[in-house]
């Protein structure tokens, strides 16, 4: 496993949050903030980040109410633009003038949301099955799981719960890959045994419909002329293939590549999605040192 340094920093509204910063020092090539979806954490890109670190520098964070970052008291907070401003804290505490984001889901829309606000400051975006405008079908399959409360016992519990609810999305899992989205998604509680590893509260915005599918046709089409790639799961219900389309007939310049046999999300180390995202990096990285010799 790859070693990373645990990063805490403060947000404006003072509360402490968590990152792992995968830095080996004296790396070419633009770093990588990587942003994860709804209820997930850090954990989701130990793949991705043991690819690509050798190279470059990846941030991975963790929003507040997620894994190790403190739980907000304040519920109403659980929202993109606010995760979005807590960004910005971390890459100004990391001393990181200009970052490549790779955000899946949510992450993804905070990536737009950041990229538009922001424009100075980031250097290309990725989104992983997610564009500006979020399918129905998949906010309402996100209202019957984010609260629930899984009977789960042990580790095997956990695996079972997991592929009950998503064994549609990833047909072709086997029994490591269910195993590493449950270590991705459960933690062990003090008696060892597999609990969320997220904050409940974050489900009260998206059941009041206050943060779930928000708008975003007006960041996208304001978002700077930098590179954009789309990862889509062919059986995505967040993505739909028209979405993608329109994305494309807008941004004509936006790459993107379709993952067979996958839903929502891909976890980033299919070979399609590695395609993707060493072609997305290299447009980042030209167009990078590019305006620096200028």
């Amino acid at each position: 496993m790859t070693a990373y340094k645990d990063i805490y920093f403060d947000t404006p509204d003072q509360l402490r949050l968590y990152a792992r910063d995968y830095d080996r020092g004296g790396k070419q090539g633009t770093p990588v903030l990587c942003l994860a979806g709804l209820t997930r954490n850090a954990r989701d890109f130990e793949l991705l980040a043991e690819r690509l670190s050798p190279w470059r520098r990846v941030i991975v964070a963790e929003q507040r109410g997620r894994g190790r970052s403190a739980y907000d008291p304040k519920p109403e907070n659980y929202h993109p633009g606010t995760y979005a401003g807590d960004m910005l804290a971390l890459l100004d505490h990391l001393e990181i003038r200009k970052i490549a984001i790779i955000g899946t889901s949510l992450g993804g829309l905070m990536a737009m949301l950041i990229a538009a606000a922001w424009p100075d400051r980031v250097a290309g975006i990725l989104l992983n099955d997610v564009g500006p405008e979020v399918d129905e079908a998949g906010i309402a399959t996100i209202k019957t799981y984010i609260d629930r409360k899984p009977d789960v016992k042990s580790w095997d519990d956990a695996i079972n719960d997991l592929r009950s609810l998503f064994g549609s999305a990833f047909p072709d899992y086997d029994r490591a890959a269910w195993e590493h989205f449950a270590r991705s998604v459960f933690r062990e509680n003090a008696a060892g045994v597999p609990v969320l590893d997220y904050d409940p509260k974050i489900a009260l915005n998206v059941k009041n419909g206050e943060s779930a599918a928000p708008d975003l046709w007006p960041v996208f089409d304001s978002l700077p002329p930098i590179p954009i790639a789309v990862i889509r799961g062919a059986l995505s219900n967040i993505l739909p293939e028209k979405t993608l389309a329109e994305m494309k007939r807008r941004r004509p310049d936006l790459v993107s590549a379709e993952l067979p046999r996958i839903g929502h999300a891909p976890r980033l180390d299919e070979r399609e999605s590695l395609a993707l995202i060493g072609r997305f990096l290299a447009l980042v990285d030209q167009q990078t040192t590019g305006q620096s010799q200028k």
